[in-house]
């Protein structure tokens, strides 16, 4: 009997001691299943519509037929005949469809379009972009050049490259009648701008409207102010509320170099003599536009000697200006011209050892330097609009004076 309990125990120790074993055995360890991959069920393609390339074109290279896109742009608020190159198209579809189920553009800066494939037929909604504006002032010296002066001096935390480069044109537009960026600064010279910086709620950065100006030229500060009047129409005026706007522009190219300043007497580079040059030389690429300076009456245009290829335009008050060496002239003889209207294009006819523009401004036919010729003034603003004048003006002021951090947001 004895043997027989204590043959049992030992059975029992033994299947204990076996069970705990099985514990620590490489099959009794927990099993870890592969991972699962997760592919995404949708592909976004991005595309964007050439110069030359219509609509239906670009869709079709994402398998939209002719007849889909009969159907997708009725009302959808995107003209195809007005659709402009460089616009970029966002496809979404399955990856195991041929066919995109959704597209999205950004027609404009404050909206994007989304297009939604239901069958036959699309369904669009348009999404509003907010954004948000505050005024920031940066300044600097100009040096040689103002793009080269703002790409200096604004970080690019306000406003990236491209951006600068259209701060430069703006600039310069606002002072086309009263600077020649070409020509009229100096070292020494300083800009002081008030603009609109606006960002939009994807992080965008933008140039928004210029509301002042200081430009301290040659010692002279040259001051602008944008003022909206009681009627909608909207202008830049000096301190003294006179428009900055003038019967002339004082260049008739934007941001080109100077080959030579007016003189009455320099070597000519082909005769290889000194011959009287009565006139300023813009150096300019072959083909860029030649705009009018003001209005007037074209008196020739056609190829007149040493010119080359000339337009003449009479102004008012004795006036007259020339425009040689063009490649080829835009107007004809007798056309009535306003002011900023291309006239020609630059070339290299004539006695001309390079493409560029030989402008002459001329009084009851004597040659004068146009920048010394005293022009007058600007139109003042309205007398009833000149005490809103004056407020916005003491405020863009402040603004001016106000650090850049605590500067207010100005109001659409």
């Amino acid at each position: 009997m004895r043997g027989r309990v204590l043959l049992f125990g030992v059975a029992v120790l033994g299947v204990s001691a076996l069970a705990i074993a099985r514990e620590s055995w490489p099959w009794r360890q927990p099993i870890v299943a592969p991972p699962i991959m997760v592919r995404d069920a949708y592909r976004v393609t991005l595309d964007t519509l050439q110069i030359g390339e219509t609509l239906s074109e670009l869709f079709a290279r994402h398998g939209i037929t002719s007849f889909d896109f009969a159907a997708f742009h009725p009302d959808s608020g995107l003209d195809p005949r007005r659709a402009r190159a460089g616009l970029v198209f966002a496809f979404r579809q399955l990856t195991t469809d041929s066919v995109p189920s959704r597209i999205s553009v950004r027609r404009g800066p404050g909206e994007r379009l989304h297009y939604e494939r239901l069958g036959a037929r699309w369904r669009s909604r348009a999404e509003t972009i907010a954004w948000s504006s505050k005024p920031v002032r940066v300044e600097g010296p100009i040096g040689d050049a103002l793009y080269l002066a703002l790409d200096a001096n604004v970080p690019d935390e306000v406003l990236d490259a491209s951006e600068r480069v259209r701060m430069a044109g703006n600039l310069a537009e606002i002072y086309d009648w009263t600077v020649d960026f070409t020509r009229d600064i100096r070292s020494g010279d300083y800009f002081e701008v008030l603009i609109e910086r606006r960002v939009s709620e994807e992080g965008e950065v933008r140039l928004g409207r210029i509301y002042a100006a200081d430009l301290t030229i040659t010692g002279k500060h040259l001051l602008a102010y944008r003022f909206e009047s009681e009627d909608g129409t909207t202008g830049y005026f000096d301190e003294q509320g006179r428009s900055l706007r003038r019967a002339f522009l004082r260049a008739p190219l934007e941001f080109r170099r100077i080959s030579s300043r007016f003189s009455s007497a320099r070597r000519h580079p082909i005769l290889g003599r000194v011959r009287r040059h009565q006139g300023t030389d813009y150096a300019a690429d072959r083909g860029t536009p030649v705009r009018a300076t003001a209005d007037g009456v074209v008196l020739r245009s056609g190829r007149v000697s040493t010119y080359g290829n000339l337009v003449e335009l009479r102004h008012a008050k004795g006036i007259t200006t020339r425009y040689g060496h063009l490649r080829r002239a835009a107007v004809r003889t007798g056309v009535r011209v306003i002011q900023g209207q291309v006239i020609g294009y630059v070339g290299a006819t004539g006695l001309a050892n390079g493409p560029h523009l030989h402008y002459e401004f001329r009084v009851n036919g004597v040659a004068k330097d146009h920048r010394r010729v005293d022009l007058g003034t600007g139109d003042p603003v309205p007398e009833k609009d000149r005490p809103a004048f004056e407020q916005e003006r003491a405020r863009l002021d402040l603004l001016f004076r106000t650090p850049v951090r605590d500067a207010a947001p100005v109001g659409e």
